[in-house]
């Protein structure tokens, strides 16, 4: 395994008008590294992933996926803003799933996750279905390839959404507090197949989660993440049981407490 970082973060600021939502902060995540980011509302765990994702673009810094500019890029020998087209081929290199699924209505749950494989990869229709199909079965629904969203339950729409993240075979995958907005019986289906490509693969992983059990298990480190800087980045063990910060003890005892 390669020691430099699949993601190299540095002076990352993101403002919303006078609103500084993240400020300032530098984070690298090693290959095949599953990474919790944990935090109070608005700390910008979600603005932190959406930049990743280029839904969002930073004030200043700079992040790099396998040292190379994901908003910036070389030209003529300068560092110059990333063009529509560079923007276009890096995001072929990130997969996000968000807490609402946001998946196609009128698409059946196979179409929802080979849609993109086909317009974007370049596959052909057998191909995209194929491996779409196979993806669904992984996370447990292969039975429902023909079914359109409004037949599914929350948690089989989440885990739709994961399989079309997975279908562009992205080098790093966010999870922006996927289990959110499903009723409470739900969460488990989910959290089992985040759970599953945690132990099984080598695929680098940001989950933002308010899950702390479920971060402890899985992650190799935990962010914890405040007034838009990460406070603290370090082991399970430390974060959860020898937390450093006054500020993490009180988060996790306020939230482990209820």
């Amino acid at each position: 395994m390669s020691t430099a970082p699949i993601v190299s973060v540095r002076g990352l600021c993101k403002r919303f008008g006078t609103h500084e939502v993240l400020k300032e902060f530098d984070m690298d995540i090693n290959p095949g590294e599953k990474l919790s980011i944990i935090g109070p509302s608005g700390s910008g765990k979600s603005t932190f992933l959406r930049i990743l994702m280029t839904l969002e673009k930073p004030n200043a810094g700079t992040i790099e996926i396998e040292g190379k500019g994901l908003w910036h890029m070389e030209r003529g020998g300068k560092t110059v803003p990333a063009d529509k087209k560079h923007l276009r081929a890096m995001r072929t290199q990130v997969g996000m799933v968000f807490q609402h699924f946001n998946l196609f209505p009128h698409m059946t749950a196979l179409q929802n996750v080979a849609m993109a494989p086909k317009q974007v990869l370049g596959l052909t229709r057998d191909e995209a279905n194929e491996r779409g199909q196979d993806l669904l079965e992984r996370v447990g629904l292969g039975d429902k390839l023909d079914a359109h969203p409004n037949q599914l339950s929350g948690g089989q729409k989440q885990r739709v959404g994961i399989a079309r993240a997975l279908a562009m075979q992205p080098k790093v995958m966010l999870f922006d507090e996927v289990t959110s907005a499903l009723d409470p019986e739900l969460v488990g289906e989910v959290l089992g197949v985040l759970r599953e490509l945690a132990h099984e693969t080598d695929m680098t992983m940001l989950l933002v989660t308010h899950e702390m059990r479920f971060a402890q298990e899985i992650s190799d480190r935990v962010a914890f993440m405040d007034h838009g800087q990460v406070l603290e980045l370090d082991t399970p063990a430390n974060i959860f049981t020898n937390p450093t910060l006054a500020r993490t003890r009180e988060f996790l005892n306020a939230v482990l407490e209820s």
